[in-house]
């Protein structure tokens, strides 16, 4: 009776050893032969995309993935939203995580890359470390030849853009959990305010308000936003009292989120705002009263980004969600990219092809590259830490900071250079 059920549980053990991939042989290492688990394709698997369920198989040992029944955005000759199947997604090398601690042993014999991108006309500058921790705001303010950064390490640090060197530091001894510029104005956020510095005039002022840390801002139809901590974004205009001690007024104090505000953007006159409490509000621009909510990410808004007629999200829920206008006055969710990790930030920009280009950061440290409107994957950067914010410059040129207080300058290279020039590692 012993024997049998002993020998009846390793039949049970060895089937279900067999309906399973063998994670050695997905790393490439298994040595056994043979082996009670398998080296074939994963059994069928059923997601949901966009509030349509799907199958798709997918082998994990194949150079490429299979076709998947993904649709993706684009739009047709009468300017109206269609939905079309984008071309198979390739997979990409992943970069090599000694070579990063600088111990890979086999050299250019290595199966993962020896470099921090790949994909094509693309170019690393410059690469900026004297940040200690995250950078949390990089801003180029027009007409300005130098280049500021904001961490968590509590400095701000200003950089001449022709030499590279950092040419003046600014402690201000608390997290600086945001940074933006707008005209001559650089704006910083710290805990419990909001720092003005007027590059022309070199005048400094303190905006007063928000509790907590502000970590989002932006300005729009001449206010500047800022999202706080405590889930309400203050308004800020210039003020129009001669006797002002302050060239700033606080206008309003928009509340609806229930928890921190994370991210902000603006777009079609509204105000987009996306918060730890899961949901994104769009506000009127002009009279700031909240106009939706939109709820659809079950996890931390991270960042918005509008694009053409649509909204873009992401979240640490691993998606980034279309949503596009209706004949009402709200937004409808049309599309969901689903990603393998939660997804830090996005940013939107052009190549020097003209394309347009959605870089999403995850939390595996890597930014992936998205021809729009097909969500067709083109390449991929890699960082010690995640990406946490992008910012564009002129000629080509974009700026990412990451979450060892690296920040790396990236030019897009056009077709003839690109062939010409070799991708550093």
């Amino acid at each position: 009776m012993g024997v049998s059920v002993a020998r009846r549980a390793k039949q049970i053990q060895t089937h279900r050893g067999r309906t399973s991939p063998c994670a050695y042989w997905l790393a490439g290492r298994c040595n056994r032969n043979p082996c009670k688990f398998l080296h074939t394709s994963q059994p069928h698997t059923t997601y949901h995309y966009a509030n349509t369920p799907y199958t798709y198989t997918r082998n994990s040992h194949s150079s490429s993935h299979s076709n998947s029944k993904k649709e993706a955005l684009t739009r047709n000759n009468r300017d109206e939203t269609s939905i079309v199947k984008p071309p198979r997604k390739s997979s990409l090398p992943s970069i090599c995580k000694y070579w990063i601690n600088g111990n890979c042993v086999y050299g250019q014999k290595c199966r993962n890359l020896h470099s921090w991108f790949h994909g094509d006309h693309l170019s690393s500058v410059a690469k900026l470390q004297q940040h200690k921790k995250a950078i949390t705001g990089i801003a180029l303010p027009v007409g300005s030849d130098k280049l500021y950064s904001g961490s968590t390490d509590g400095t701000v640090r200003i950089w001449d853009c022709h030499t590279g060197g950092c040419s003046n530091v600014v402690n201000f001894g608390v997290k600086v959990t945001s940074l933006i510029s707008e005209g001559p104005w650089v704006f910083v956020g710290i805990h419990n305010a909001v720092k003005a510095w007027n590059i022309q005039t070199l005048s400094e002022f303190t905006l007063d308000g928000p509790k907590g840390q502000v970590l989002s801002m932006i300005v729009g139809n001449d206010t500047l936003f800022a999202g706080a901590e405590d889930g309400v974004i203050y308004a800020w205009r210039g003020s129009a009292e001669a006797n002002s001690s302050s060239p700033f007024e606080l206008v309003a104090s928009l509340t609806g989120h229930s928890k921190a505000v994370v991210c902000l953007t603006v777009g079609r006159k509204r105000l987009y705002s996306g918060s730890m409490d899961q949901s994104i509000k769009g506000w009127d621009i002009d009279t700031l009263e909240c106009e939706m909510t939109l709820n659809g990410h079950t996890d931390v808004v991270t960042s918005l980004v509008c694009w053409d007629h649509y909204l873009l999200s992401s979240s640490f829920d691993c998606t980034v969600k279309v949503w596009a206008a209706t004949e009402e006055i709200t937004l409808k969710e049309i599309y969901t990219h689903t990603e393998k990790n939660g997804v830090v930030a996005l940013s939107g920009m052009t190549d020097a092809e003209g394309n347009h280009i959605l870089f999403c950061s995850c939390k595996d440290n890597s930014v992936c590259l998205y021809d729009m409107p097909s969500f067709s994957e083109r390449g991929r950067l890699f960082t010690k830490k995640e990406v946490t914010t992008f910012e564009l410059g002129p000629d080509g040129l974009f700026f990412t900071g990451d979450g060892t207080g690296l920040l790396t300058v990236w030019k897009w290279l056009d077709v003839k250079m690109a062939s010409s020039v070799q991708h550093p590692a």
